[in-house]
């Protein structure tokens, strides 16, 4: 297979960026989309040309590291499917790719396809966290969860925290991402302690990072690789509300008065 690719290549966020056309032949089928960009920079770095900069890491769809736009789609054409589980097979010889980086404010480019995506984990670590003891793993049964309860936590857990939410929507918000994180500790037992505190300290946070509101435009579902359910927004909003109309410790009212 032949594959032309225009890739967006910008040496670092205070660059100005642009699309270089690059044409790879004898691309063999089975060859993942990553490996395919493996290939095209071993032949960069033997002509003494600067390599394609993008992320990867357990390259098995778990990490959520490599994701970036593909012909204008999170991830590619394939539902349900990371950039590093996409396979050439999926394509036909001669086809054109344009391959660009997530774009959002809260996500400033790194170099090329690479962007920060820290902007995730500080809405994690501003309440993603229960108050329960470390140490030796509990007996599993020790506390029953509904099966169906269960379930939908699991669901949510699912999230990779990879962005292709944000970059799908068209007001970059992270509202897919902040309401699984919420969801999953929210719905079990071990996270009711710190449920309506985790969900105005995290909406806080995202708010503070500059990503966008939700205007139900319903993208975010639509490109996520894990299947994450809108509905998980739906449940943010509703533990916010609550939170927000009930006491709160007087560290907290701050932070809700300026949402």
């Amino acid at each position: 297979m032949r594959i032309i690719l225009h890739i967006w290549r910008q040496k670092n966020r205070h660059s100005p960026g642009k699309f270089v056309r690059y044409e790879v032949p004898d691309v063999n089928p089975h060859m993942s989309f990553l490996e395919m960009l493996d290939v095209l920079n071993e032949r960069l770095i033997e002509q003494g040309e600067d390599p394609v900069a993008f992320d990867s890491d357990c390259r098995e769809g778990i990490c959520g590291m490599c994701g970036f736009m593909i012909n204008g789609i999170p991830h590619g054409p394939l539902r349900e499917t990371t950039v590093c589980q996409l396979h050439m097979r999926h394509f036909k010889d001669g086809d054109e790719l344009w391959l660009e980086p997530w774009r959002a404010k809260a996500f400033p480019v790194i170099k090329d396809l690479m962007v920060d995506r820290s902007a995730l984990d500080r809405i994690i670590a501003a309440g993603g966290y229960i108050s329960v003891r470390t140490g030796s793993a509990p007996e599993a049964n020790s506390i029953l969860i509904p099966k169906q309860i269960a379930d939908r936590a699991f669901d949510a857990a699912a999230c990779i925290g990879c962005g292709a939410c944000v970059a799908a929507c068209p007001n970059a918000s992270a509202m897919l991402f902040t309401g699984a994180k919420i969801t999953h500790l929210g719905l079990l037992p071990q996270g009711q302690p710190e449920r309506y505190e985790r969900a105005i300290r995290m909406v806080a946070q995202m708010q503070a990072e500059g990503f966008g509101a939700c205007s139900n435009a319903g993208e975010c579902e639509a490109a996520c690789p894990k299947g994450i359910k809108i509905e998980n927004i739906a449940r943010m909003f509703r533990d916010f509300a609550v939170a927000s109309a009930t006491r709160r410790p007087p560290s907290l009212k701050a932070e809700a008065a300026a949402l």
